[in-house]
């Protein structure tokens, strides 16, 4: 397995548009924009189907990327951004919702399995291969018989909200060790 690389590309997996924001799924959506307000990100843009800012981490550039297709078709738009780029899947870093951790849980990984997740399974599919670098946000299994998926896109609001916006935070707080190492 090649080993990892400096990350030159950061991508938050999550739904675009309004009625997906505060969901758990976007857990991808929301880190990334932490980690623009903490690197002072002046603007982003539309590149290669993802929006993008550029921040400097560790005296580098770095780029932040939330891919604009739906979950499922997030490795196309990655992909396209990272060929643009010349950027190597092991330089790239991808935070997701992650059902098999407990709520609140954040965890790094690099390569290994996909967890059936459909976003991962996409950017493997485009890159080639499963070895980039993860941060897996912890969302927990549903209650009772609810489906996953309506977990994951049920809007959050009180003490769930507040909540995970904190994980969010500790999720950024490790991709900033990430690229500060």
């Amino acid at each position: 397995m090649p080993e990892q690389k400096p990350i030159r590309i950061v991508a938050g997996l999550g739904n675009p548009g309004e009625e997906y924001a505060l969901t758990r799924h976007n857990a991808g959506f929301v880190t990334v924009d932490a980690l623009a307000e903490r690197f002072g990100a002046r603007y982003w843009k539309s590149q290669a189907g993802c929006m993008v800012a550029t921040v400097r981490v560790a005296g580098r550039e770095v780029v932040l990327a939330k891919p604009q297709g739906y979950m499922n078709t997030s490795g196309g738009p990655l992909s396209k951004l990272a060929r643009e780029l010349r950027v190597r899947p092991e330089e790239i870093l991808v935070v997701h919702d992650e059902v098999d951790l407990p709520a609140g849980e954040v965890r790094d990984k690099f390569g290994g399995g996909l967890n059936a997740h459909n976003g991962l399974q996409s950017i493997k599919a485009k890159l080639g291969t499963a070895d980039f670098a993860r941060v897996r946000v912890g969302i927990g299994r549903p209650p009772g018989r609810m489906s996953v998926a309506d977990w994951a896109l049920r809007k959050l609001k009180g003490t769930f909200a507040d909540e995970f916006a904190v994980t969010c935070e500790r999720a950024a707080d490790l991709v900033t060790e990430q690229l500060q190492g």
